[in-house]
């Protein structure tokens, strides 16, 4: 890391200025004091432009060899998958950048089970706009349009869970929530072949 930083001839208070960082914070993970989270991490990668494997994998030779999920990263977004079976239930932790905060809809088959650890989750869910505090998830329709990302304050850190259709897990969503336009729909019965809207209840 402190690689990367002199290659860009930036002084820890110049980075942390940039990222929204403690100076304090920089120095630890420098000297390997502290442990590189993704939501410590992801600043830095979008402001030294290297990959992720450039910025925390400094000496590969000298690390065990052991089978470690593949970290993906994405234009808008870092994915650690925390299940490695081919079948069964899916869970993954995402890092969503500032960055990502324009809702570009999409719908597919299936659920989605969202769980924010940190930040402040913006979901868009058919004529739904929530936003999501650090403790707080939702689960919803995959066949609605739907969009999530952040509120462009700061980077969000989720977990993500599909369901296959007909799966359904009654959680936690906000009651009211500054982006809602328009009033929570109430849930169908199994028997309505239309997509339900968000789930929730109040934490």
């Amino acid at each position: 890391m402190r690689a990367a930083r002199h290659a860009r001839q930036l002084t820890l208070k110049e980075v942390a200025q940039a990222t929204g960082l403690c100076v304090s914070t920089l120095s630890r993970l420098e000297s390997g004091k502290r442990q590189a989270s993704l939501a410590l991490v992801v600043p830095l990668v979008d402001l030294y432009q290297i990959s992720l494997d450039a910025l925390i994998d400094e000496h590969p030779s000298e690390r065990p060899r052991m089978s470690l999920p593949v970290v993906v990263q994405r234009r808008d977004s870092i994915v650690l998958p925390l299940t490695q079976a081919a079948r069964g239930q899916r869970c993954s932790k995402m890092l969503l950048p500032a960055t990502r905060c324009v809702p570009r809809l999409c719908q597919h088959e299936g659920t989605e089970w969202l769980c924010v650890l940190s930040g402040r989750l913006r979901l868009v869910v058919g004529d739904q706009d929530l936003l999501l505090e650090a403790g707080e998830s939702a689960e919803f329709d995959t066949r609605l349009p739907h969009w999530f990302g952040t509120d462009g304050r700061g980077p969000v850190e989720i977990l993500s869970m599909p369901g296959r259709q007909g799966r359904h897990r009654r959680v936690a969503a906000p009651a009211s929530a500054p982006y809602a336009s328009a009033p929570h729909s109430p849930s169908r019965t199994p028997a309505d072949p239309q997509p339900e809207p968000v789930e929730g209840m109040s934490t």
